[in-house]
């Protein structure tokens, strides 16, 4: 019994320590590049792009710097910056909404563009579906908003950042105890997963998942991958889905299919929770950008062709 236990637990340091060096490998030179293109100005560069793009879906130009800063770093990071848009001027919930939409969707794209790029998913795809997706759902919330005079309210904000002191030395503490923290969430990930499969409880969440799996053409060997992604975040679902990749275990179309919807809707709890704080309604953070996300991606799928559904790769 004793021994049994001891090499069940080994497997699963060895499998989840597995997972980890690949997202390591892409999580680290990723940050580095990305302070060095805040340092030389990316940011604003890009804010100065997005400026006009956000007048056109009704927000401030200025919220072109809180979606440039979320889509090369995160949301919390965007949340900060957020915080000095909402002291400068007064937004309504409607116009919170759409940029809590923007941020959901399109975020840390360096990273989790690569992931995507390892997995094999090419860069332009996730870049057009990530940001075109965004303004396009972005576009469509606020038109709806504002034709039916909804949700024009001012925003309540229920967030306030903690103290940084912005230093190169703080950055290092903030990413080690992240990357630190990154392997227990997937030690927990991995042995949940054995768990489930242990209990029975996988083929029950497979069989409750199977129409809209069916509905977005993705095979039943993505589902524990769809669920932790969709719950969890993009970063640890694809950290696993790179594992099945690696063994040969899902077929080229369900890799896309499911990269793909993890891009558009992932981390429903926690990111979405996120948003509210800063005042975002969730008829937009969550219930349009769920159906936008299976309505988009089971179009794909119709789309793609059928000669790659067997293709393992």
């Amino acid at each position: 019994m004793t021994r049994s236990l001891g090499r069940t637990c080994k497997a699963l340091l060895h499998e989840s320590f597995s997972i980890y060096l690949t997202l390591l490998k892409i999580l680290i030179p990723t940050l580095i590049i990305v302070k060095v293109l805040e340092t030389l100005g990316a940011t604003a560069l890009l804010a100065s792009l997005l400026g006009p793009v956000m007048a056109l879906i009704g927000l401030p130009e200025s919220a072109g710097l809180v979606w440039a800063t979320t889509l090369l770093t995160n949301i919390y990071t965007g949340m900060v910056v957020f915080l000095s848009l909402a002291e400068q001027q007064s937004l309504t919930v409607a116009q919170v909404s759409v940029l809590g939409t923007l941020m959901l969707i399109a975020h840390g794209l360096p990273f989790e563009g690569a992931v995507a790029k390892k997995a094999g998913v090419p860069w332009w795809f996730t870049l057009l579906l990530r940001i075109g997706g965004a303004l396009l759902l972005g576009g469509a919330v606020h038109l709806c908003y504002h034709y039916f005079e909804l949700l024009q309210q001012p925003s309540q904000l229920l967030w306030q950042a903690p103290e940084r002191d912005g230093s190169v030395s703080q950055w290092l503490v903030d990413q080690c105890l992240t990357i630190a923290a990154i392997f227990f969430i997937i030690l927990t990930l991995v042995s949940l997963l054995k768990l489930l499969r242990k209990l029975g409880i996988e083929r029950l969440l497979h069989f409750a998942l199977s129409p809209l799996l069916r509905l977005l053409g993705i095979g039943r060997d993505a589902a524990n991958i769809t669920i932790i992604g969709m719950t969890m975040g993009l970063s640890f679902g694809a950290g696993i889905l790179l594992n099945e990749v690696g063994r040969g275990k899902l077929s080229r179309r369900d890799v896309l299919l499911t990269v793909s919807f993890l891009g558009l809707c992932h981390s429903l709890i926690e990111d979405t929770l996120l948003v509210m704080l800063l005042g975002a309604h969730l008829s937009a953070i969550l219930w349009a950008r769920l159906l936008f996300s299976v309505v988009l991606i089971a179009m794909i799928a119709r789309l793609l062709p059928q000669a790659t559904i067997n293709h393992k790769g």
